[in-house]
């Protein structure tokens, strides 16, 4: 994802006039306009003005938010029968007007229809699960929604369910197979005995009743406005998948997790038979301060400051954890139980919490005596709630600093599962890397051209550079790489990108609500997309991504046409633009020698061969998505799947002179936080069994 906050609040102001016209008509009029009507209204304005490539509002349009509203709505297709849409398809070609007059009778028809069904669902579930089910009994249940089908009729919609709960249940059995074997080989007193089939059937139907229950209590907790924010956001993804709206309590939770901060206590919370238990608590959080908060505590009450506490046993975790959380500053009082049943009123004063594992952090390779620095960076986060967060970019630079103590050979930059965050952090952290000059395009929708440079002439590190990506590296993690690329500073290893190359920005729609309508804010934010970025040699990362100089062979390569930017509803286009002039390649990286070593190196090492014959599983196993319901052919089939993850995690090799070391820096908090220890402690492990790392490593070696 590419965030920017560039001066939009000043492009926004064009729209304004339209907007607050149509409000005040609206007024004149006197019709009857309801909140969503308005937000309706302030969303089709801000988005018909803003996007980058609106669609036009026809009934192909029309058809396509009814298509993508239908498969949200009921996406399991345990809930709809085919004639409850048919019944809603009447409105198939209406939708462009209903989007472009603010009309919602669509939305109160399907809501009335989706709750009926939901009542009616809810009681099967539990007659269901009520008795053990035929195990005996030769059936299939369909796995991949895509091959299911909206039921005839009750009965059938009812069939489905008893398949899928029994589906639930054989899943929960072989679970509790799974522990009890465990413990039995754990076992050295040898009077643990496995557990008689039917009593692992009730104790299985149990907690599938349990695991029902939560569902349906979340299901039912969707209020009327929050199915109002899905219904609207459908109309505006079709204009692209990144553009959406955030009601307020979403917006905010974004910009937190954009940030790595958030205020609070500084406690992780864990929900069990609804009871709020702390599981830990965060070094250096005003809850590790106050000091009287342990893990294994039952928080009861929750009480802001000295108003009337809220009993919180048995309420939703979200809505527990909303109560807890707040400003900077503030003091919440939490009544707790204690392990040895004492309860007891703790204070605490909230604050800014730093969520560690979201920041950059990095390791020191040693492959055949020679150190390599390692950095990895989870997202590219920035100070979005302006309460002096973290920037990822300003944190890469402080690893690699201190990397360079260790008299490092080469760095690996590992940008795997990284979807991006801040357009400027992207920029700024290849300025780390090149001494100044153009990093990326961005086209905006009047064909408009900005070529944004690094400015900064200090590099950080000029040693040898490698880059890894993967199917999830997107937008400002392709940003970086395509531009590392394009210098030919970096190799590029790993799998094809993401390919998401489109740019967002927020519009609060509060600033566009007259003084008379206050009564309706919050309103909440739509999140648009207004440009493409394209790299410096002129080609869109959009749809086709960054394909690496070298690529490894990985888990899913036979089922990429499911991964990715193409696999989303209506994705923006492939295109071209003109490369970017002042910009000029490194030319030291020997390409053809790095390929014919890795391509060697490939065919020879074990653990390649490893990921090749997973992806060959994989790709088996999509193709096969009916289970047969068979007690006796589902086992043996899960204990197939054990078999085959555990050859493969079994085949996962330590290589020879190869460790991964965490530097003496990292370790100055592991006495007061071994939470963190055991963290780091186990992520060097996992390193160290990485192919990737261990083969990237290897080329640095010949990139001096």
């Amino acid at each position: 994802m590419i965030i920017s906050k560039n001066k939009f609040k000043l492009l926004l102001k064009i729209a304004i006039p339209s907007i607050v016209l149509c409000i005040v008509l609206i007024s004149a009029k006197n019709l009857v306009f309801n909140k969503y009507q308005i937000i309706s209204q302030l969303i089709y304005d801000s988005v018909k003005q803003n996007h980058y490539d609106p669609p036009i509002i026809d009934d192909t349009y029309s058809e396509k938010v009814f298509d993508l509203y239908i498969k949200r709505l009921d996406y399991g297709k345990k809930f709809l029968l085919k004639s409850d849409v048919e019944q809603l398809s009447i409105y198939k070609h209406l939708l462009d007007d209903h989007w472009k007059n603010h009309n919602l009778e669509f939305f109160d028809v399907s809501y009335k229809i989706i709750q009926e069904r939901i009542k009616i669902t809810e009681e099967w579930y539990k007659e269901i699960l009520s008795r053990p089910f035929d195990y005996n009994k030769e059936e299939y249940y369909e796995t991949d929604v895509k091959k299911m089908k909206f039921a005839e009729n009750l009965n059938e919609l009812k069939e489905e369910w008893r398949k899928m709960l029994k589906y639930q249940v054989l899943l929960k059995i072989d679970e509790l197979k799974e522990e009890e074997r465990k413990k039995i080989e754990k076992d050295s007193t040898h009077t643990l005995k496995p557990s008689p089939f039917d009593s692992l059937e009730n104790k299985a139907r149990e907690k599938v009743l349990k695991s029902n229950n939560d569902w349906f209590k979340r299901l039912k907790k969707l209020s009327y406005k929050d199915r109002m924010a899905a219904y609207l956001n459908t109309f505006i993804n079709v204009y692209d998948p990144h553009t959406e709206y955030f009601p307020p309590k979403e917006k905010k939770r974004f910009d937190q997790s954009m940030s790595g901060q958030f205020e609070g206590i500084g406690a992780r919370l864990q929900q069990k038979d609804g009871v709020l238990k702390v599981v830990e608590i965060i070094v250096g959080s005003p809850s590790y301060k106050q000091g009287e908060l342990k893990a294994g505590d039952i928080i009861l009450k929750v009480a802001q400051g000295d108003k009337e506490p809220v009993d919180v046993t048995d309420m939703d975790i979200d809505d527990a954890i909303e109560l807890i959380k707040g400003p900077k500053g503030t003091e919440v009082r939490l009544t707790v139980q204690k392990p040895d049943g004492t309860i007891k009123v703790i204070p605490i004063i909230r604050d800014v919490i730093e969520m560690e594992e979201t920041y950059a952090k990095s390791f020191i390779i040693e492959n055949d005596k020679e150190k390599f620095g390692y950095i990895y960076l989870p997202s590219f986060y920035t100070d979005f709630t302006r309460t002096g967060a973290h920037h990822c970019a300003q944190d890469v630079e402080k690893e690699i600093i201190k990397l360079k103590k260790y008299n490092i050979k080469g760095l690996i930059l590992d940008l795997r599962d990284n979807g991006g965050g801040s357009l400027q952090e992207a920029i700024d952290l290849v300025g780390l890397f090149i001494k100044d000059g153009p990093v990326v395009q961005v086209r905006s929708k009047m064909n408009f051209v900005n070529i944004y440079k690094d400015k900064n002439p200090n590099i950080t590190w000029e040693g040898p550079l490698s880059v890894i990506i993967n199917h999830s590296s997107a937008s400002a993690s392709e940003i970086v790489s395509a531009a590392l690329q394009d210098y030919k500073r970096s190799l590029i290893v790993g799998t094809n990108s993401y390919g998401k190359g489109t740019v967002q920005s927020f519009v609060d729609l509060d600033y566009y609500v007259l003084p008379n309508f206050d009564s309706i804010k919050p309103t909440g934010s739509v999140k648009i997309t207004m440009q493409k970025f394209y790299r410096i040699n002129g080609d869109a990362t959009q749809l086709k991504g960054v394909e690496p100089d070298i690529k490894f062979p990985n888990a899913y390569q036979y089922l990429e046409d499911d991964i990715g930017e193409k696999e989303l509803d209506y994705p923006m286009p492939f295109d071209k633009i003109s490369p970017a002039d002042g910009y000029t390649p490194f030319n030291t990286i020997p390409y053809d020698k790095l390929k014919k070593i890795a391509a060697a190196d490939i065919k020879s090492n074990p653990a390649f061969a490893n990921i090749e014959k997973q992806a060959e599983e994989y790709k088996r196993r999509k193709l096969d998505t009916k289970v047969n319901l068979n007690k006796d052919k589902f086992f043996e089939h899960q204990e197939y799947i054990r078999k085959k993850n555990k050859e493969f995690e079994e085949n996962k090799i330590k290589f020879d002179n190869f460790k991964v070391i965490i530097p003496e820096e990292n370790k100055v908090k592991f006495d007061i936080d071994t939470a963190r220890a055991g963290r780091e402690t186990r992520w060097a492990k996992n390193l160290e069994k990485d192919a990737y790392i261990y083969e990237t490593s290897k080329l640095l070696k010949f990139m001096k």
